[in-house]
């Protein structure tokens, strides 16, 4: 397996164990993983092409669908 689908492997199993904590104490994992997700998807992107980094892609807006939603009706100042 390869460098960047091992990395993407532990972000997933990180993500989970954020997932588990409580909300006061997810804050700042979860905006760690938020940040490094587009660089780790890239890089899948750069290593094994589009289709990968499209289905992790994928995978990452799944798993972040909130904050994201959150986060785009914030910017458009509808929170």
């Amino acid at each position: 397996m390869s460098r960047p689908l091992i990395v993407a492997a532990l972000w997933a199993i990180a993500a989970t164990i954020v997932a588990l904590l409580p909300m006061r104490m997810q804050f700042p994992p979860g905006i760690v993983l938020l940040i490094s997700a587009p660089i780790l998807i890239i890089w899948i992107g750069a290593t094994h092409g589009w289709f990968w980094a499209a289905m992790g892609l994928a995978a990452f807006l799944s798993m972040f669908r909130r904050p994201l939603w959150y986060l785009a009706r914030k910017a458009a100042g509808r929170v």
